[in-house]
């Protein structure tokens, strides 16, 4: 064989090595001995790109299970133009190892999935209808009736729940229910859909909330009194990313007045798919120290006590679960956070402190000093984010939910998966 051959298979030889060594095979594992279907992902960029390599110019990271695309998505969160985060979702069997194919896209080609996520902030407009905005600042002082938003205000949503924060100076957190997967949001508040206060086939409004914290509302919790978060200077809205397997939004408050002090704070919201539960990071700013930050349920329906337990190894939750739908069926609803962050557990009075003279929306009937409320507070510090998680199931939707075991044993297992995240690594 002359010499120009050989160096010809030789250098055949090495390209074949290079493109054999090329790291392209992302492996999960599920390093629990359970089952974790439809389980959500997210990677950061500096990681993901540590494993793979910076990936060429205009396009993004798609993930292939036995040659088919996994609903993913790549996230720009900051607006720059590039992403920072690659989300997608899979199912994983007790202790299973899940090897997925790494492939780089053109943005412009990048696979569509099914939409299992959604937000929605509908402005109205002159012929009756809404306009969905992705940025919206709340009229200052607004305390007038009817709502200037679809739905009231800012709604967010995945198949098992939708949830909504009225987009006025109440910012009480409040509930849909379900009875069958979609997405309702877009519809809500128009003939197509219905009064959502009268029970149908897709669902209702399930929730009374009143001059309490609602299903998730905050407040910051001083010398054992609660300061809503309303009432602000400034209240705006910014989406951040919505999409198949994440949707994240940013509520953002300035002149948020608390026993002399004027603070600012971020809520940011992000919601998966198939879970009865969102996700809220709270960033609070303007203060020197600690402070503790109260997350809410509603209290005025109850005929039961409210609980309190151990959740996973790491958490701790709040739970309540009775006949208090609106609907007079079984309503659970749940806070879940770091044990290591939990400063208190209380539960405010029950006084009407509307009918006391303390009115702020006299058409809501509706008070800024807030009652009805069992809370769970955690310790804060100027501009770190605190993060909880809000639960909330509805019995009519599935039986089970008319349980409290079964609820607690949800809530315990949904700890356990978000303290035990899926490990990967490249193979």
């Amino acid at each position: 064989m002359k010499t120009g051959q050989l160096i010809v298979i030789a250098f055949i030889l090495l390209i074949g090595i290079a493109s054999c060594s090329k790291k392209n095979i992302l492996v999960l594992t599920n390093p629990q001995a359970n089952d974790r279907p439809d389980e959500t992902i997210v990677v950061g960029r500096a990681q993901f790109e540590s494993m793979f390599g910076p990936a060429a110019e205009g396009t993004l990271p798609a993930l292939k299970l036995n040659g088919t695309f996994v609903p993913s998505q790549a996230d720009d969160l900051d607006g720059d133009g590039k992403w920072d985060e690659l989300v997608f979702t899979v199912s994983l069997k007790a202790s299973e190892e899940l090897s997925l194919t790494v492939e780089n896209v053109p943005a412009t080609e990048y696979p569509q999935f099914e939409k299992r996520t959604n937000l929605r902030l509908g402005i109205p407009k002159e012929d009756g209808t809404f306009e969905e905005v992705d940025h919206y600042v709340v009229p200052n002082g607004l305390d007038a009736f009817p709502p200037i938003a679809q739905g009231e205000g800012v709604g967010w949503e995945n198949e098992k729940m939708a949830f909504r924060v009225y987009a006025d100076c109440r910012n009480v957190k409040d509930l849909f229910g379900k009875l069958k997967p979609g997405m309702i949001l877009d519809k809500v508040h128009t003939p197509e859909l219905g009064d959502y206060h009268v029970l149908a086939d897709w669902g209702m409004d399930i929730l009374h909330c009143g001059s309490s914290l609602g299903s998730g509302g905050l407040a910051l919790l001083e010398a054992d009194s609660l300061y809503r978060l309303g009432s602000t200077d400034s209240y705006e809205y910014q989406k951040v990313v919505e999409g198949p397997v994440r949707s994240v939004f940013d509520l953002k408050y300035k002149g948020w007045h608390v026993a002399g002090q004027n603070l600012e704070a971020v809520e940011r919201i992000s919601i998966y798919p198939n879970k009865y539960w969102f996700q809220s990071d709270v960033t609070v700013t303007g203060f020197t120290g600690e402070k503790q930050l109260a997350t809410g349920i509603v209290t005025s329906r109850l005929t039961k006590e409210p609980v309190q337990f151990d959740a996973g190894k790491l958490s701790y939750a709040i739970a309540t679960l009775d006949s208090q739908s609106l609907n007079n069926d079984v309503l659970g609803m749940a806070v879940l956070l770091k044990r290591d962050e939990l400063t208190k557990v209380g539960r405010t009075t029950n006084i009407n402190y509307f009918n006391l003279g303390y009115a702020t929306v006299p058409s809501k009937e509706f008070s800024i000093v807030v009652s009805d409320t069992y809370y769970e507070a955690q310790k804060i510090q100027n501009g770190v984010p605190a993060r909880h998680y809000f639960f909330a199931v509805w019995g009519l939707e599935n039986p089970k939910w008319n349980d409290l075991s079964n609820f607690e044993a949800y809530i315990n297992e949904e700890a356990e998966k978000i303290e035990n995240p899926i490990q990967l690594k490249v193979q």
